[in-house]
This record gives C-alpha cells, structure tokens and sequence, in this order.
C-alpha cells in the first residue's frame, strides 16, 4: 500500500482538509485500498481535532474529518510515506532540511497540477477563507489526480 503525506504548520486546516478531499477521490475510484493518506504538520500539537471551520467547510461537501487529530511530523512518517505533498514552500525547506535523504519525495500540492503557488493558511481567518482553501486544495487534487497517482 503506498502512503501519500500532506504537510501543512499545525495540521488543523489545510492537510486535513486535503487528506479527507483526496481520500474521497481514491474512494469514488475504488483506489482507497491501495493508497493511504495522511497528514501531518511541521509545528502541531499531537491529538487535537481539525479546526471548528475546517470541519464546517468540509461536512459542506460531503467529507467527515471530525475523527481527524494533529500530528507532530516525525521521521517516521518521512521514511514511510511515497509522496510527500506540502501547502507551502517553508514546509518543503523544513523537510528537506531535517530530512535530506528524502529531499524527492517532497512537492508542492500545487505542483501536481502544473502551478508552483503557496496554499495560504485559513487558520484563525474567517470561514471564507476556509472555503476559498478548500477551493484550491480540491483545484489541485482533481487537476493533479493523474500526476499524483503516477507517483505512487
């Protein structure tokens, strides 16, 4: 089974979001067996749920991340996942830097889909924001989806 890893800061908003959009695109193409998906955040608290916001905007298309809680990114998911994919630059550069070895396994979300853009945080920014988020993660995980299942 391989392992897709989204990485965003406190894994409250953005790689939760991402984790449950592209859990239920590998779902409506009965892929969901051979491909796991996780998310972590490169300064997150382990065990807290997925922000209140991100939850709403989530159940608004259908997808249920209210069993979601943070992780701590650890080496292990590092070693263990096949793609890594990051909301922003600062987070690859956290990656590669800590984790050099595994320097290509690491991309931009965005990058699946042909762009090369940051993915601003919603945290703590009215609902909006979170819905203008998942608007783009879901933009890049359906244009992306080939990309990223040939890396797997």
């Amino acid at each position: 089974m391989s392992i897709v890893l989204f990485v965003c800061t406190g894994n409250l908003c953005r790689s939760p979001m991402a984790e449950g959009l592209l859990g239920e695109r590998l779902a409506a193409r009965s892929l969901a067996a051979r491909h796991h998906v996780q998310s972590a955040g490169t300064w997150a608290a382990d065990g807290e749920p997925a922000s209140e916001p991100a939850i709403t905007v989530m159940a608004e298309r259908g997808i249920d991340i209210t069993g979601h809680r943070s992780h701590a990114l650890t080496s292990d998911h590092i070693a263990e996942a096949d793609l890594i994919l990051v909301m922003g630059q600062e987070h690859a550069r956290v990656i590669r830097s800590t984790w050099p070895q595994y320097e290509w396994k690491v991309r931009l979300l965005s990058e699946m889909s042909g762009k090369r853009r940051d993915i601003p945080d919603p945290y703590g920014r009215p609902i909006d924001d979170y819905r203008a988020c998942a608007d783009s993660l879901q933009r890049y995980i359906d244009a992306g989806m080939e990309r990223i299942l040939e890396f797997l």
